[in-house]
């Protein structure tokens, strides 16, 4: 499912250029991937925008400003589910996005959902990095090659990378 997720965030720049579902899963199946790969990451994708969605309508029928999410000064507790399925890595770097404030509140509240609907028994850093990804290209924040190269590259590469 992963390797979908950072094939279609490398092939559409933005999410708007994706073509419907069907269409979609056609150029999948075209280009390699395995039909069960497609179909979970299609239904991850739709429960991205179904998260996503709901989080917005509450937003509205509650009368919140985003400025009142990401001014937030609350603490996250995890839950114990939560906690072994993210490890420290993933909280650790999440802490960082939010402090950095590359996520607001809300952002880091869909990062959680869509990271537990993965439903591993627990999510590397790597392929944590790439669900943040795929949130803020949802969302459609622009993003440098820069920032595609933090999400992605694990830290050994980071911190060793190859000369060509």
């Amino acid at each position: 499912m992963f390797d979908i997720l950072v094939y279609l965030y490398e092939t559409y720049y933005r999410p708007d250029t994706c073509p419907d579902s069907i269409a979609l899963a056609k150029k999948l199946s075209s280009v390699g991937f395995d039909d069960e790969e497609i179909i979970a990451a299609l239904d991850w994708l739709r429960g991205l925008a179904d998260t996503t969605n709901h989080l917005a309508e509450i937003e509205i029928g509650e009368q919140l400003s985003s400025s009142d999410l990401s001014d937030s000064a609350g603490f996250r507790v995890f839950t114990e589910e939560e906690n072994a399925m993210l490890g420290s890595e993933a909280l650790g770097y999440l802490y960082y996005l939010q402090n950095t404030k590359m996520l607001d509140a809300q952002q880091r509240e869909i990062v959680i959902e869509r990271a537990m609907a993965v439903h591993d028994q627990s999510l590397s850093l790597s392929k944590f990095k790439i669900i943040v990804l795929m949130i803020l290209w949802s969302q459609g924040r622009e993003s440098e090659m820069l920032m595609f190269d933090e999400f992605l590259l694990s830290d050994d590469e980071q911190r060793h990378p190859l000369l060509h």
